[in-house]
């Protein structure tokens, strides 16, 4: 080896090193243990942001009108997060049940069930308002 050559032979060696080590803390750190535990997720407002997303455009107000609880069933399969089970029920004015299939789907087998209540009003010439309770759980 050439005397010259030295210091380079350095500067290579010790880039080499460096390289090593940030790989095996870029590794390591990727390694580390984690719970399967699902984040937690604030149902309630999981819930009330489903059923604002469906009365935005009107289309909660006009299922229920028209009494298509299997479109409302599929649509808040679709707006919830993928393992959200629900149960849905809808009243009128005077707090009477209008919805007379199950809007659900699945039953509840978790502790932490979350209840929302939501006020719909339909865009039909003549006015009607609905009251909405929806149950939530995450299904485990």
């Amino acid at each position: 080896m050439r005397r010259e050559n030295r210091g380079q032979i350095r500067v290579i060696e010790a880039f080499l090193a460096v390289l090593i080590i940030f790989s095996a803390f870029t590794v390591s750190a990727n390694l580390t243990v984690s719970q399967n535990r699902p984040p937690r997720i604030d149902l309630a407002s999981v819930g009330t942001e489903a059923l604002m997303t469906l009365d935005s455009d009107g289309t909660l107000g006009y299922y229920i009108a028209n009494g298509n609880w299997t479109a409302l069933r599929e649509a808040l399969s679709l707006v919830l997060p993928i393992g959200t089970t629900f149960n849905l029920t809808v009243y009128d004015e005077y707090t009477q049940r209008i919805s007379e299939a199950a809007v659900s789907n699945g039953g509840f087998n978790s502790q932490d069930i979350c209840f929302v209540e939501y006020v719909c009003a339909s865009r039909n010439p003549v006015f009607s308002s609905y009251i909405v309770h929806l149950e939530l759980a995450v299904a485990s």
